[in-house]
């Protein structure tokens, strides 16, 4: 028999730095991308990095799923040199109020809503948030309420889109051998 001097709860939670950093990573480089290219709407993206946080929070917890959205909104405007700008608010808003909506789903209704669900979920709060900056900072106009159901219409089918992949990449990852439980410790020798 051998014995590791391995502590398997240091190692968790080693492991689940790793991955939040590989996330955070993955997800800043996805939201720089975006940026870059043409957005179908003003004010509007595809959401591919809200993938990696989907990924956060069913594969750890709310709590990893905030750091990762915080992370890349903060990061990713520091990269693209619009930190403090008006695309940085709607970005934050957008981030804080998905990323609310999500754990708040899945705090309250744990395994029953699935990656696809939440991300449907995140992304209208998404569209909400960043109507609501951009009609507070921006845009002062009661007209501007006017895109809410265009906003919502592409979020909903931008958010499907992204949960099914998220569902994807959960699953592969949970394959990954750095999920796998620990081997029973008892047995004979």
């Amino acid at each position: 028999m051998t014995s590791s001097a391995i502590d398997p709860v240091e190692l968790a939670r080693c492991r689940r730095r790793v991955f939040l950093a590989l996330f955070t990573a993955l997800a800043v480089a996805l939201h720089t991308l975006e940026f870059l290219l043409p957005a179908p709407a003003p004010w509007f993206r595809l959401g591919f990095a809200n993938i990696l946080t989907l990924c956060a929070l069913f594969l750890f917890d709310g709590r990893a799923a905030w750091t990762l959205s915080l992370a890349r909104v903060l990061v990713g405007s520091l990269i693209l040199g619009n930190l403090f700008a008006p695309g940085f608010f709607l970005s934050l808003a957008g981030a804080v109020a998905a990323t609310a909506l999500m754990t708040g789903a899945r705090e309250m209704f744990g395994a029953r809503l699935g990656p696809v669900g939440a991300s449907a979920l995140g992304a209208v709060g998404h569209a909400l948030g960043q109507l609501l900056v951009a009609w507070l900072l921006l845009v002062r106009h009661d007209g501007l309420w006017l895109l809410l159901p265009f906003f919502l219409l592409l979020s909903l089918a931008t958010g499907l889109l992204n949960g099914f992949a998220a569902a994807l990449l959960i699953d592969a990852v949970r394959g990954h051998r750095a999920f796998a439980r620990p081997a029973a410790q008892d047995a004979p020798p």
